[in-house]
């Protein structure tokens, strides 16, 4: 039996969905099983408001073997450049390295268009999508990481 795979970000333990929002590396696995892994700080604070209470799930990495279900995996060759750069800031004293997921890269026309079609009679998951976005934007724009705030709804806000 499949579980079916909803449209939006992970919000419970086996939803087979990958978290999708902002988060940051607060693991470096160099003996993974899927070769090297990073791990994310899933559920951050708007996971843990908006997911459920008791089992929204845990041990989200990125990873190699390009394999998953709810993780992000990647080839081996991506995951050794990712890792790399992610150790040597964190050797060069960055203690917290950004993560941002996003449902699909929102200056694709063809992505967009999908989206709508696919989210068009979810409003909930259209305004989270919307919250990613201006992040997304913002970094277009400026070519820096913005700061991302949570309120107390869980929402995303961007500094």
């Amino acid at each position: 039996m499949h579980a079916k795979r909803h449209h939006g970000p992970k919000r419970l333990q086996g939803d087979y969905q990958v978290p999708e929002g902002f988060y940051y590396i607060n693991e470096f696995n160099a003996h993974s099983n899927y070769h090297l892994a990073l791990g994310l700080n899933y559920p951050n604070a708007s996971d843990r408001i908006l997911s459920d209470s008791l089992h929204p799930g845990n041990a989200i990495y990125i990873h190699g073997s390009c394999v998953s279900v709810g993780c992000i995996p990647v080839t081996d060759q991506d995951i050794e450049e990712i890792y790399l750069i992610a150790d040597n800031a964190k050797a060069g004293g960055q203690d917290f390295i950004p993560v941002h997921v996003f449902p699909f890269r929102y200056n694709s026309k063809k992505s967009l268009e999908y989206f709508k079609t696919a989210a068009k009679n979810n409003p909930a998951l259209q305004s989270f999508a919307m919250q990613l976005k201006e992040a997304y934007d913002r970094f277009e724009d400026t070519h820096e990481v913005p700061v991302i705030l949570i309120d107390r709804k869980g929402d995303y806000v961007v500094d």
